[in-house]
């Protein structure tokens, strides 16, 4: 029924890459360590999850002006639209997304911005608090939040965008959320 992963996508090699699926019932929280290789531990996750949806926080595609279509290299329609950073400035990050999607084209790989569903849809912006550590103060809200309970609390900033991101794919499947940005271009779910 919950057939999808959420993924936080950090460093390649900094330990802050997270995912979060359904298993049994209940929200899996996993990341990957520091020191190894974040994009082979998260195809390796996935494919263990057995889903074949992945909505991913980090941009998938360029602005259409790499594609002779504008003249804005640095932003896409999605970005602008939600004060997102430009996938240019991500750089590294980007390529390796679009990279991991290539590779794993059996997948669908779906773009989302934790940062702006929790801020603008789901209204906690003064509770997403990135700045700071973590601490248990998000707990309650996103169990009450959430249609499954979670098999253990997050601990840090990089499993609740995770959350978040499984989160926009639950939404997508009841209907509810939204598709920002040009088609042609890239769509962010949230």
């Amino acid at each position: 029924m919950y057939n999808w992963v959420g993924v936080d996508y950090g460093s390649k090699m900094a330990g802050t890459t997270a995912v979060c699926y359904a298993h049994n019932e209940q929200l899996i929280l996993q990341q990957s360590l520091a020191k190894k290789d974040a994009d082979a531990w998260l195809s390796d996750s996935i494919k263990k999850s057995n889903y074949n949806t992945v909505y991913l926080d980090a941009p998938l595609s360029l602005p259409k002006a790499f594609f002779g279509k504008g003249a804005d290299f640095f932003y896409r329609d999605c970005d602008r639209s939600c004060s997102a950073m430009s996938p240019m400035f991500l750089g590294g990050l980007t390529a390796r997304a679009m990279k991991l999607k290539h590779q794993e084209s059996q997948l669908t790989f779906l773009e989302t911005y934790p940062g702006y569903l929790a801020k603008k849809i789901l209204l906690i912006k003064d509770q997403y608090l990135k700045k700071e550590k973590y601490s248990t103060h998000l707990d309650q809200y996103l169990s009450d939040l959430l249609p499954i309970q979670l098999l253990e609390m997050p601990t840090n900033w990089h499993q609740v965008d995770a959350i978040l991101c499984w989160i926009s794919g639950w939404r997508a499947h009841q209907e509810i959320g939204l598709q920002i940005g040009d088609q042609e271009e890239g769509i962010i779910y949230v």
